[in-house]
């Protein structure tokens, strides 16, 4: 699936995913992985809310930043669909707190991403532990080289559902950009939030740190 960020993707796949569930099996049958848990946290609560009237199918979401040991527990009851970045999930997997052998659908979120972030053995690596029969669902923003050889790989005759690219998600975006030392960026940013008083944004930061200042 081709699609532009905040186009859907998540109810894209996560109704359909639902819908083929078998409540009565207590085993882990969807894997969805996503780069960051942010994109990890977000995935989940969308899948928490398309389950809620769902009788005894579980969500659960495993990422890197959280204690490892809370989710070890939580992994000893019945998860029936599983979120999970790479890294925190092989960590899960050594210490055989998750089998993913009777994985049925495995779900790549974000494909793209993942490739940029350095992924690629990790992803190959979880691969290695699920069923070569599973449905494989990918879900990209583009699709580059690296992209089209994973397709290759992983695949088999797979269908591309693509969103028509000239239909833009925000044409009337105003980029601009003001250039200022790094010790001076928080009193920068304090006078434009200052100047008006009706301004709502979201803040990207590189760091915890910056984050927290």
């Amino acid at each position: 699936g081709l699609a532009q960020t905040g186009t859907g993707k998540t109810a894209a796949f996560g109704l359909p995913l639902l819908e083929r569930i078998d409540p009565d099996n207590k085993a882990t049958q969807a894997l969805v992985l996503a780069p960051t848990r942010e994109l990890g946290q977000q995935i989940a609560e969308q899948l928490y809310t398309f389950s809620k009237y769902l009788d005894k199918v579980n969500v659960l979401a495993v990422y890197g930043g959280a204690p490892i040991v809370g989710q070890i527990r939580a992994l000893k009851k019945p998860q029936q669909v599983i979120i999970a970045t790479p890294g925190r999930l092989i960590d899960l997997i050594k210490r055989k707190a998750v089998k993913l052998g009777e994985v049925q659908y495995l779900v790549l979120d974000e494909a793209d991403e993942m490739l940029n972030m350095g992924f690629k053995d990790e992803l190959d690596e979880i691969l290695s532990y699920t069923p070569d029969d599973k449905l494989t669902w990918l879900f990209s923003a583009t699709m580059p080289q690296e992209i089209k050889r994973m397709v290759r790989k992983f695949m088999d005759q797979p269908i591309e559902v693509k969103v028509n690219t000239k239909n833009e998600v925000n044409v009337n975006i105003k980029h601009q950009y003001i250039a200022v030392k790094s010790r001076d960026k928080s009193d920068a940013m304090i006078r434009i939030l200052d100047s008006d008083p009706d301004i709502r944004g979201v803040v990207f930061c590189r760091t915890r740190m910056d984050t927290q200042n």
